[in-house]
Protein backbone atom coordinates (compact mmCIF):
# COMPACT_ATOMS: atom_id res chain seq x y z
CA UNK A 1 0.00 0.00 0.00
CA UNK A 2 1.05 3.67 -0.87
CA UNK A 3 2.62 5.65 2.38
CA UNK A 4 3.43 8.89 3.09
CA UNK A 5 6.34 9.91 5.20
CA UNK A 6 5.70 13.65 7.41
CA UNK A 7 9.10 15.19 8.60
CA UNK A 8 9.34 17.63 10.96
CA UNK A 9 13.05 18.91 10.55
CA UNK A 10 14.22 21.49 13.90
CA UNK A 11 18.40 23.06 14.08
CA UNK A 12 19.09 19.83 16.06
CA UNK A 13 16.18 17.57 15.96
CA UNK A 14 14.45 15.68 13.17
CA UNK A 15 10.70 13.92 14.11
CA UNK A 16 9.65 11.79 11.61
CA UNK A 17 6.02 9.73 11.31
CA UNK A 18 4.93 6.86 8.42
CA UNK A 19 1.79 6.81 7.41
CA UNK A 20 -0.14 3.90 5.58
CA UNK A 21 -2.36 5.58 3.14
CA UNK A 22 -5.55 5.63 2.64
CA UNK A 23 -6.16 4.80 6.50
CA UNK A 24 -3.76 7.13 7.55
CA UNK A 25 -2.28 4.36 10.21
CA UNK A 26 1.05 5.28 11.79
CA UNK A 27 3.04 2.82 11.26
CA UNK A 28 6.56 4.18 12.27
CA UNK A 29 7.68 7.19 13.85
CA UNK A 30 10.35 8.62 15.97
CA UNK A 31 13.01 11.50 15.95
CA UNK A 32 16.67 12.27 16.42
CA UNK A 33 17.74 15.04 19.28
CA UNK A 34 20.48 16.54 19.19
CA UNK A 35 21.86 16.44 15.61
CA UNK A 36 25.23 18.48 15.30
CA UNK A 37 25.92 17.66 19.21
CA UNK A 38 27.57 15.44 21.37
CA UNK A 39 25.26 12.44 22.19
CA UNK A 40 22.53 12.56 18.99
CA UNK A 41 19.80 10.27 20.56
CA UNK A 42 17.82 8.30 17.97
CA UNK A 43 14.53 7.23 19.57
CA UNK A 44 12.14 4.93 17.49
CA UNK A 45 8.61 4.23 18.63
CA UNK A 46 7.35 1.17 18.12
CA UNK A 47 3.58 0.75 16.89
CA UNK A 48 3.09 -1.23 20.13
CA UNK A 49 4.40 2.18 22.26
CA UNK A 50 7.47 1.12 23.32
CA UNK A 51 10.97 2.82 22.27
CA UNK A 52 14.51 2.34 21.37
CA UNK A 53 16.75 4.25 21.98
CA UNK A 54 20.09 4.46 20.52
CA UNK A 55 23.78 7.49 21.09
CA UNK A 56 25.76 8.26 18.30
CA UNK A 57 28.46 10.45 17.86
CA UNK A 58 27.65 13.95 16.92
CA UNK A 59 24.99 12.98 13.72
CA UNK A 60 25.31 15.48 10.92
CA UNK A 61 22.01 16.14 9.00
CA UNK A 62 22.50 13.90 6.32
CA UNK A 63 23.14 11.02 8.54
CA UNK A 64 20.66 11.35 10.85
CA UNK A 65 17.95 11.51 7.26
CA UNK A 66 20.09 8.30 6.15
CA UNK A 67 19.72 6.79 9.68
CA UNK A 68 15.82 6.90 9.02
CA UNK A 69 15.79 5.20 5.69
CA UNK A 70 17.75 2.60 6.54
CA UNK A 71 16.01 1.96 9.71
CA UNK A 72 12.71 1.34 7.53
CA UNK A 73 14.50 -0.69 5.12
CA UNK A 74 16.25 -2.90 7.75
CA UNK A 75 13.51 -3.10 9.70
CA UNK A 76 10.75 -4.23 7.31
CA UNK A 77 9.26 -1.38 7.82
CA UNK A 78 8.66 -0.93 4.13
CA UNK A 79 10.03 -2.92 1.08
CA UNK A 80 11.47 -0.96 -1.06
CA UNK A 81 11.91 2.61 -0.98
CA UNK A 82 9.04 3.38 -4.14
CA UNK A 83 6.27 2.36 -1.19
CA UNK A 84 6.67 6.36 -0.16
CA UNK A 85 4.78 8.27 -2.21
CA UNK A 86 5.30 11.47 -0.99
CA UNK A 87 7.12 13.42 1.76
CA UNK A 88 5.35 16.04 3.76
CA UNK A 89 7.89 18.72 4.96
CA UNK A 90 6.96 21.20 7.88
CA UNK A 91 8.02 24.59 7.27
CA UNK A 92 7.79 27.41 9.59
CA UNK A 93 8.12 30.25 6.84
CA UNK A 94 6.05 30.61 3.83
CA UNK A 95 6.00 34.08 4.49
CA UNK A 96 3.59 36.23 2.31
CA UNK A 97 3.96 34.07 -0.55
CA UNK A 98 2.56 30.50 0.46
CA UNK A 99 -1.06 30.55 1.26
CA UNK A 100 -1.37 26.47 1.11
CA UNK A 101 1.25 23.07 1.18
CA UNK A 102 2.79 23.50 -2.08
CA UNK A 103 4.67 20.20 -3.86
CA UNK A 104 8.25 21.62 -3.78
CA UNK A 105 9.91 22.60 -7.22
CA UNK A 106 13.35 24.15 -7.52
CA UNK A 107 11.62 27.92 -7.30
CA UNK A 108 9.77 26.90 -4.22
CA UNK A 109 12.92 25.46 -2.62
CA UNK A 110 14.82 28.49 -3.37
CA UNK A 111 11.87 30.90 -2.05
CA UNK A 112 12.17 28.32 0.98
CA UNK A 113 15.83 29.32 1.61
CA UNK A 114 15.15 32.96 0.94
CA UNK A 115 11.98 32.99 3.56
CA UNK A 116 15.59 32.46 5.89
CA UNK A 117 15.84 36.05 6.79
CA UNK A 118 12.89 35.72 8.85
CA UNK A 119 13.27 31.92 10.40
CA UNK A 120 17.25 31.44 10.81
CA UNK A 121 17.04 29.19 12.83
CA UNK A 122 14.13 26.73 10.84
CA UNK A 123 13.77 27.59 6.68
CA UNK A 124 17.73 26.92 5.89
CA UNK A 125 17.60 23.52 7.48
CA UNK A 126 14.63 22.23 6.35
CA UNK A 127 15.27 22.92 2.97
CA UNK A 128 18.45 21.36 3.19
CA UNK A 129 16.16 18.17 5.08
CA UNK A 130 13.95 18.09 1.70
CA UNK A 131 17.15 18.15 -0.49
CA UNK A 132 18.49 15.36 1.49
CA UNK A 133 15.14 13.47 0.99
CA UNK A 134 15.09 14.40 -2.44
CA UNK A 135 18.33 12.57 -2.75
CA UNK A 136 17.20 9.46 -0.53
CA UNK A 137 13.56 8.96 -1.55
CA UNK A 138 13.86 10.26 -5.23
CA UNK A 139 10.36 8.92 -6.83
CA UNK A 140 8.44 10.56 -3.75
CA UNK A 141 6.81 13.99 -4.22
CA UNK A 142 8.31 16.32 -1.63
CA UNK A 143 5.44 18.89 -0.41
CA UNK A 144 5.48 21.47 1.87
CA UNK A 145 3.58 22.39 4.64
CA UNK A 146 3.82 26.27 5.90
CA UNK A 147 3.52 27.11 9.31
CA UNK A 148 2.39 30.86 8.64
CA UNK A 149 0.17 29.81 5.57
CA UNK A 150 -2.92 29.85 7.97
CA UNK A 151 -2.23 33.57 8.80
CA UNK A 152 -1.19 35.03 5.76
CA UNK A 153 -4.62 36.85 4.99
CA UNK A 154 -5.16 38.16 8.20
CA UNK A 155 -6.38 41.99 8.17
CA UNK A 156 -3.86 44.11 7.48
CA UNK A 157 -4.72 45.76 11.36
CA UNK A 158 -3.77 42.61 12.84
CA UNK A 159 -0.65 42.12 11.23
CA UNK A 160 0.86 45.76 11.02
CA UNK A 161 3.56 46.34 14.18
CA UNK A 162 3.42 50.49 15.13
CA UNK A 163 6.36 51.14 13.56
CA UNK A 164 7.24 53.35 10.21
CA UNK A 165 4.86 51.33 7.31
CA UNK A 166 8.25 51.62 5.55
CA UNK A 167 9.59 48.59 7.70
CA UNK A 168 6.98 46.46 6.21
CA UNK A 169 7.53 47.93 2.38
CA UNK A 170 11.00 47.66 2.66
CA UNK A 171 11.90 44.83 5.23
CA UNK A 172 8.71 42.46 5.30
CA UNK A 173 8.39 43.42 8.83
CA UNK A 174 4.94 42.28 10.50
CA UNK A 175 3.16 39.24 12.44
CA UNK A 176 3.54 35.84 10.42
CA UNK A 177 1.87 33.99 12.58
CA UNK A 178 3.75 30.29 14.00
CA UNK A 179 2.06 26.84 14.62
CA UNK A 180 -0.61 27.08 11.86
CA UNK A 181 -0.90 23.20 10.79
CA UNK A 182 -1.70 22.54 14.30
CA UNK A 183 -3.87 25.15 15.04
CA UNK A 184 -5.63 24.45 11.74
CA UNK A 185 -6.26 20.98 13.15
CA UNK A 186 -6.87 22.42 16.70
CA UNK A 187 -9.70 24.26 15.33
CA UNK A 188 -11.39 21.68 12.94
CA UNK A 189 -11.45 19.37 15.92
CA UNK A 190 -13.29 21.89 18.38
CA UNK A 191 -15.55 22.79 15.26
CA UNK A 192 -16.40 18.82 14.73
CA UNK A 193 -16.73 18.69 18.44
CA UNK A 194 -18.82 21.71 19.19
CA UNK A 195 -21.19 20.71 16.07
CA UNK A 196 -20.52 24.82 15.81
CA UNK A 197 -19.29 26.44 12.55
CA UNK A 198 -15.07 26.78 12.17
CA UNK A 199 -15.30 30.51 11.79
CA UNK A 200 -16.56 30.39 15.84
CA UNK A 201 -13.88 27.77 16.82
CA UNK A 202 -11.16 30.42 17.00
CA UNK A 203 -11.72 32.58 20.11
CA UNK A 204 -10.76 31.95 23.49
CA UNK A 205 -13.80 30.46 24.86
CA UNK A 206 -13.25 27.65 22.82
CA UNK A 207 -11.30 25.66 24.91
CA UNK A 208 -13.98 25.66 27.73
CA UNK A 209 -16.89 25.08 25.58
CA UNK A 210 -15.28 21.97 24.41
CA UNK A 211 -14.52 20.78 27.75
CA UNK A 212 -18.05 21.40 28.77
CA UNK A 213 -19.11 19.38 25.71
CA UNK A 214 -17.11 16.39 26.73
CA UNK A 215 -18.61 16.47 30.05
CA UNK A 216 -21.93 16.56 28.67
CA UNK A 217 -20.74 13.04 26.22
Amino acid sequence: MAKVLAINAGSSTLKWKLYEMPAQTVIDSGDIDRIGLPNSVLTIKTTAGQKQKKTYNQLTYSQGATLIVNHMLNDKIITNLDEIKAIGHRIVSGGEIFKQSTVVTNQVLKQIKELGQFTPLHNPVEAQFIELFQKLIPNAAEVAVFDTALYVDMPKADYLYSLPYEYYQKYGVRKYGAHGTSHRYVSQRAAAILERPLRTCLDTLTFDLILVKLDQK
